[in-house]
């Protein structure tokens, strides 16, 4: 007999399971979107040009011509090919989404209208259908026609305003931070109004009007408010935080960076006889986080002197075995061996045609009980045209003609 915890996992449904989304994004913010829903069990299909034309096959790391990006960012989806600008492929665009809850993309706006595929028009072939239109402006307002991608929604968000050393230049990550921001917020979309429709039998669909750089403003809560009621503009403040302290990135004797936070008084207190100041727990300057944000440069040369001391091995005992937060600043190499990151197996292996398999980070949220299958890599440009239109009725003969015309 097993016990509960001897009990082979079995893969579950996710909770997007028979929802059906048609990305028709490129590059990454919505691409990502209909990825994590994937992760969670939604089947999604990818309608890339014919040519194929994605700026993510391009964008590195690429390895034997293959576009390692894309195969991880667009992991758990079937891939098919359709010229949407054609007559022919506007017609078979319209079955399609027959058989779609969601449709993603993230061209300018007013593109789909002009190729013949307003949102009436889709609305019309499938009344029920959710449009989610991913764009760096919104559907409305000035620049609501004007390009972008993640560091320009970054820059006029006010995100980047925040980084870099105070008095100096702003800093953009060497990450797009933007994409990934408005790939969640396209995610929440969809599960949301799927949670609508699933509700209401006789509900209809709908247009999401998400703007990039509205998702990255929205996670900048106080920024607003401390404004107006303040008069302050936050500004950067080099790997420290304005708002509570000690918050910053140290330095050790033998040359590791790390992180530490100790905002609440306690953790501050356990962090004074940690590191041998056991006389700025009761220091006036200290004695709270608006004070010690106050005295911030005094504190933080006190803490920076400590550590440049000491070796990390001793830091990184003192600050466990008093229960402080911190954290060596890891590299994916440290990742990869850090043995909390190997318990919960964060990263996970993508079975892939090329290379057997292939490393990625883990699905999230877990669900206790819920072992969710391991999705493949993304498909090669095409790969599923036979399978996908053949469950439309569309024969071998039918697929070729429409090959022949460069419709798909």
């Amino acid at each position: 007999m097993h016990s509960p915890d001897d009990t082979p996992r079995r893969p579950a449904r996710g909770a997007l399971s028979g929802v059906r989304i048609l990305d028709m994004a490129t590059v990454l913010a919505a691409p990502l979107g209909a990825t994590l829903c994937a992760d969670q069990g939604a089947e999604v299909v990818k309608l890339e040009l014919p040519g194929g034309g994605d700026a993510l096959r391009g964008l590195q790391p690429v390895k034997d011509g293959k576009a390692l990006w894309w195969k991880i960012a667009n992991r758990g989806k079937r891939g098919i090919t359709l010229d949407v600008r054609q007559p022919a492929g506007r017609a078979l665009l319209l079955r399609l989404v027959t058989q779609f809850d969601v449709l993603v993309e993230n061209f300018r706006t007013g593109t789909l209208d002009r190729w013949g595929l307003d949102l009436a028009t889709l609305h019309r072939a499938n009344p029920r259908l959710v449009v989610v239109r991913l764009t760096g402006f919104g559907q409305t307002g000035p620049y609501k026609s004007r390009p972008g991608f993640a560091r320009i929604f970054e820059a006029m968000s006010g995100f980047t305003n925040l980084t870099g050393e105070a008095g100096g230049s702003p800093l953009h990550s060497n990450f797009p931070v933007g994409d990934a921001v408005a790939g969640l917020f396209c995610a929440f979309s969809i599960a949301s109004e799927m949670a609508r429709l699933r509700g209401d039998p006789q509900a209809l669909g709908c247009e999401v009007d998400l703007a990039a750089t509205e998702a990255l403003f929205r996670l900048l809560d106080p920024l607003p408010v401390e404004h107006e009621q303040l008069g302050t503009v936050r500004m950067p403040a080099g790997n420290c935080a304005s708002y509570t302290a000690p918050s910053n990135m140290y330095r050790s004797r033998d040359g590791l960076y790390f992180s530490v936070v100790a905002s609440s008084d306690p953790i501050f207190q356990r962090l004074c006889a940690a590191v041998d100041k056991p006389e700025w727990a009761n220091d006036p300057r200290f004695a709270s986080n608006p004070a010690r944000v106050v005295n911030l440069v005094a504190l933080d040369e006190g803490l920076g002197a400590w550590f440049a001391a000491h070796d990390y091995d001793t830091i990184e005992r003192r600050l466990e075995d008093a229960g402080i937060p911190f954290s060596k600043i890891f590299t994916i190499a440290d990742i990869e061996q850090d043995p909390h990151y190997r318990a919960r197996e964060a990263i996970i292996r993508l079975p892939d045609p090329d290379y057997g398999s292939l490393p990625a980070p883990c699905a999230v949220p877990r669900v206790p009980g819920r072992e969710l299958p391991i999705p493949r890599t993304g498909p090669d440009t095409g790969e599923h045209n036979a399978e996908v239109y053949g469950e439309f009725g569309l024969d071998a003969a039918a697929l070729a003609a429409l090959r022949a015309e460069k419709v798909i």
